[in-house]
């Protein structure tokens, strides 16, 4: 790291939340978890919908039938199958997503950490997550992508950051995690990874640096944040 290397602190990667940071599928998550919920006669609106940013699938199912009094009608299988529907809408909406859907300052960023050789991952609770990085056409950019299949653990736990970090071969403390919900930003800290939240302050206070908008996470921005911790 040129001119960034301060009492042998190293930042040797970066590693992505998927929905808010990559792109935004928040509103393909709404639409098709909404339509489901008023199939089975829940009011689904756009603040309850906040609470299920970066939670699992099966835990947004619960949050839901929770909502609607609902916990113990269903079985474990009926709950699955349910699941199993709201996701195959989901993916035919995702399936209509280009490189167009990258959120702005994006592709810069990703194309920048490459050239300085700093490694990049990906943390999602979506196990969508590798259709929607080819749909928007950088998967070339991703070292590794950590996903919903393959943790135990949903966000806050750190698990799925700490086994980015683990497949990215890099000691936690010298990684940025980047996510725009509350979970995400207290999974990244109990990682013990530097944290960059994008989007409200107050919500995303816990997080060491946070921006407005992806606009505003260039390369010299994140680095500078890093480096002044």
């Amino acid at each position: 790291m040129k001119g960034f290397d301060i009492m042998n602190k190293q930042l040797n990667a970066v590693i992505f939340d998927l929905d808010g940071v990559i792109t935004d599928t928040a509103e393909y998550h709404f639409i098709a978890w909404k339509q489901l919920a008023e199939q089975l006669g829940i009011t689904f609106d756009r603040a309850f919908n906040e609470q299920l940013k970066g939670v699992s699938r099966m835990e947004s199912l619960e949050r839901i039938l929770a909502l609607g009094g609902q916990t113990d009608r269903y079985t474990m299988a009926e709950k699955e199958a349910l699941a199993h529907q709201k996701n195959e809408h989901y993916k035919q909406l995702i399936a209509r997503m280009t490189p167009d859907d990258l959120l702005p300052g994006m592709l810069d960023l990703l194309r920048e950490l490459k050239r300085q050789n700093i490694k990049i991952g990906l943390a999602s609770a979506s196990k969508n997550a590798f259709t929607v990085i080819e749909r928007l056409g950088i998967r070339e950019y991703f070292d590794t992508i950590v996903d919903a299949a393959k943790v135990q653990n949903s966000k806050p736990h750190p698990e799925i950051f700490l086994t980015a970090a683990e497949q990215l071969r890099v000691d936690p403390s010298t990684c940025i995690g980047v996510e725009d919900a509350q979970a995400g930003v207290a999974a990244i800290k109990a990682a013990n990874m530097f944290a960059i939240g994008v989007g409200d302050k107050e919500a995303l206070k816990e997080a060491d640096y946070i921006v407005e908008t992806t606009a505003d996470l260039t390369y010299d921005a994140i680095v500078r944040a890093f480096y002044r911790e």
